[in-house]
């Protein structure tokens, strides 16, 4: 049996180079932005905006400043499909579309997704969403096509400073955990593990580490989306 794969995501790392993005819109063959023209939203340096059915991939730009606005700190984040243990899209999906692989990601199947998208409301993250071009729902796939034949997604392979890092689940962990001990003995306490246990949807097979409140980075509170029984 295939291990359970996923993505251990370190913000503290990351430089907003957007490679992950480029990256993920060349090998899955995703538009630059609706109509094919890309736009500044006018909100800091982010040109995306959200995840939606032709961004799989966004570099949060997290601007924040002290009292007096004489210093500034800078928050990044590359977010992405978090492919839940307790996955509630795939509950939600009247058409058995969406599936969770042998490798325990969860991908949506265009060939029996029928655009319904009771999908969309279901995720507490707001990854998925119906694309009407096509009206079938999209999201990231964690390159399934890729790890299947013994590559690694196009994001990760792709990010400059291993910010986003791939693999077993368990070898994630081992890692996440090493970092996050570093960065506490180099005194930056507000470092924590988010979706890494059991608190958010039984466990997130893409985690992250954060130095802020989960809400500051757009992510549910760990409490705020623990799930029922199985």
């Amino acid at each position: 049996m295939p291990e359970r794969m996923g993505f251990f995501t370190d913000t503290t790392v990351c430089i907003g180079c957007k490679a992950c993005e480029v990256a993920c819109k060349a090998w899955n063959r995703l538009p630059a932005a609706e109509g094919g023209a890309t736009r500044m939203t006018g909100d800091s340096y982010d040109n995306t905006g959200h995840l939606d059915a032709i961004h799989w991939r966004h570099v949060k730009f997290i601007e924040q400043f002290n009292a007096d606005r004489s210093e500034a700190r800078w928050l990044m984040a590359s977010d992405h499909c978090k492919h839940c243990v307790h996955a509630a899209c795939i509950e939600a999906c009247p058409t058995g579309a969406i599936i969770r692989t042998e490798f325990d990601t969860v991908v949506v199947q265009p060939d029996v997704c029928q655009g319904i998208g009771l999908c969309t409301d279901a995720c507490p993250f707001g990854v998925i969403a119906v694309d009407p071009s096509v009206n079938i729902a999209r999201k990231c796939t964690l390159c399934y096509d890729r790890i299947s034949n013994g590559m690694e997604p196009a994001c990760s392979q792709t990010c400059p400073t291993d910010a986003i890092r791939f693999g077993p689940i368990n070898e994630l962990i081992r890692i996440a955990e090493a970092r996050l001990k570093q960065l506490h003995e180099k005194g930056e306490a507000r470092a924590y593990l988010y979706g890494m246990d059991e608190k958010i949807m039984d466990g997130l097979n893409s985690f992250y580490l954060l130095v802020d409140r989960p809400e500051v980075y757009g992510l549910p509170n760990n409490l705020s989306f623990s799930s029922t029984t199985k």
